[in-house]
């Protein structure tokens, strides 16, 4: 058989040469292919990096706008001071509060007068806030008593920390213990000196601080109203009163100073006031039972005015409040008999001691645990003491105050104990004792012996 020659390249090459060259073309193949493998698993894993990115970047998107939304969501907060609703930037809020205080009043001795009772002293849903920033409002209606009446309704313009105008039915600034809150008291009912302050008024006011708070000053108009009195919505006279107060802390700013607490203030007012509506309706003992009014027939004509000279002082668990003031008012029987200037005069030293050491101060007591049954922490106790003074003109009797009937002075003590179960419940126990004198033997009831009141409270204030 025939077999074909090898060629005469192949003869050239050595056998172990041509199987080397074989196996360098297999392996550059087997690269080859390893590479192309590689590179499409590098592909795959940038795919699904940028998958991943794709999904990084939708979540961020996501969390931007959830952020976004709840940074313009309003703003709801409900606690122990209310509950407030705002906007997100806090331009706008409105704050509702209520204020219920539920007495009982038991009277020893008292020769058979009919004055025992459960009050219903306060009943209040107050809402209060702010719109745009700068102006506040307030409104509280007053449920307690047989009618619903509207005690507080004003508006506020917050021009600056030294310039706050104020208009509508509020408090004027006269009577340092009558601006505290009426939850915040160191008693359940504030002092003789309250009778000769106006207890709400219209009118309009410019206030502010200065000195970071250490200067506070007021200046108001008002209609014009009688002692211990609340405004109505009407006045029948072109004469209104001018009233301003100015009270320093001299040391506010001195955190270190045991004078920190110390504040002291005047006020006064002065007006023209006309007819019997500008006349008390009556002074109050303690136990809110009348000791003085004037003779149906009086009338006031002339000019009325009072000035209140004020100060407290407050230093960790101790604080002090005390007050004067003079209520000064021309009287007459009938338009054609003479005027009689009257001027009345009262005084008050009142104090309180927090028996479990929180801090006393003048918008009231915080309690640095409460009252839970069963559990540790039995609240905030306080004791507290009082003494008062009221002085009726002597020119009032016979002419113008039957003698028999009103008393011509009350002096008054008291004593008490609050305990603060929680930052919103308060019980209160005081015993006042008042001492009346009159001008003749008195035929009144009330006025034969002391008063010796007992005042329970059970009060929710938020």
């Amino acid at each position: 058989m025939k077999t074909c020659p090898p060629s005469s390249a192949l003869r050239r090459f050595p056998p172990a040469f041509l199987c080397v060259l074989l196996c360098l073309g297999a392996g550059v193949a087997a690269v080859r292919a390893t590479d192309a493998d590689e590179i499409k698993q590098l592909r795959a894993q940038i795919r699904l990096l940028e998958q991943r990115l794709d999904e990084l970047e939708k979540k961020q998107e996501l969390n931007a706008a959830a952020t976004a939304a709840a940074r313009a969501a309003p703003k709801v907060s409900v606690s122990e001071k209310g509950f407030a609703l705002a906007s997100a930037d806090n331009a706008n809020a409105v704050r509702l509060r209520a204020l219920v205080q539920f007495d009982s009043r038991l009277f020893f001795q008292d020769g058979g007068l009919v004055n025992n009772a459960f009050v219903l002293r306060r009943a209040r849903f107050i809402a209060e806030g702010t719109v745009g920033q700068i102006y506040d409002f307030q409104l509280v209606p007053e449920y307690a008593g047989s009618t619903v009446t509207v005690l507080d309704a004003n508006l506020a313009m917050n021009l600056s920390p030294a310039a706050q105008l104020k208009f509508g039915r509020f408090k004027p600034p006269l009577g340092l213990e009558l601006l505290q809150s009426d939850a915040g008291t160191f008693f359940a009912e504030r002092s003789l000196v309250t009778n000769f302050l106006p207890n709400r008024d219209l009118g309009a006011q410019l206030g502010g601080n200065a000195l970071d708070g250490a200067v506070i000053y007021t200046v108001g108009v008002f209609n014009g109203v009688a002692d211990g009195a609340y405004s109505s919505n009407t006045d029948f006279d072109n004469d209104k009163d001018v009233l301003g107060r100015v009270f320093v802390q001299p040391f506010k700013s001195e955190a270190s100073s045991p004078l920190q607490g110390l504040g002291l203030g005047i006020a006064g007012s002065r007006g023209r006031q006309k007819s019997a509506t500008a006349l008390t309706s009556g002074y109050k003992t303690d136990g809110q039972q009348v000791f003085f009014r004037y003779n149906s027939a009086t009338l006031a004509d002339g000019p009325v005015w009072r000035v209140s000279p004020q100060a407290y002082y407050y230093c960790g668990p101790f604080g002090i409040l005390a007050e004067y003031a003079v209520s000064a008012v021309d009287v007459r029987t009938t338009a054609t008999t003479a005027k009689t200037e009257l001027r009345h005069r009262a005084w008050q030293l009142v104090s309180g001691y927090m028996l479990t050491g929180e801090k006393s101060a003048y918008s009231g007591v915080m309690p640095a645990q409460s009252f839970r049954p069963g559990q540790a922490g039995w609240g905030a106790w306080e004791v507290t003491a009082r003494l008062a003074n009221l002085k009726i003109d002597d020119k009032a009797f016979p002419l113008f105050a039957d003698p028999a009937a009103n008393a011509s002075e009350a002096a008054a003590w008291g004593v008490g104990v609050n305990w603060y179960l929680s930052k919103t419940v308060r019980a209160s126990l005081d015993y006042f004792r008042t001492r009346f004198d009159t001008i003749v033997p008195a035929t009144s009831v009330l006025l034969r012996q002391d008063e010796q009141a007992l005042i329970t409270r059970l009060q929710l204030a938020f």
